[in-house]
């Protein structure tokens, strides 16, 4: 089973920048895709993007294109979100999560979770 954990959450003004940790353990990730969702309030959670552990291809909703970065680092078997001219639609409880590629296509090991929040 894959561990995860996110940070790097909190409040920031609109058109303002975070950057989200998600640090992996547990396994060797050569053949996992890592992803973060995000879930608002009332709403569905919905998927935000998604990087090949193999060779960092990269996968985006619409929405954040252009304004969200996901990246990995092997050393630390970290993947990160980097988030800029972030909007208050981005507002959610945003979670990173796990796939064997191997196995399937579900996403079967989830973190905790880590509060965005964006004023107006």
């Amino acid at each position: 089973q894959v561990q995860l954990v996110e940070s790097g959450g909190g409040l920031v003004q609109a058109g303002g920048s975070l950057r989200l940790s998600c640090a992996a353990s547990g396994r060797t990730f050569s053949n996992y895709v890592i992803a973060w969702f995000r879930q608002a309030p009332g709403k569905e959670r919905e998927f935000v993007a998604q990087i090949r552990w193999s060779d960092a291809s990269t996968v985006y909703v619409a929405s954040v294109k252009g304004r969200f970065t996901i990246s990995r680092d092997n050393a630390k078997s970290t993947v990160y979100l980097q988030m800029n001219s972030l909007k208050p639609e981005d507002t959610a409880v945003y979670f990173c999560a796990a796939k064997n590629l191997r196995i399937g296509a579900t996403y079967d090991s989830w973190g905790q979770g880590t509060q965005v929040t964006v004023s107006s």
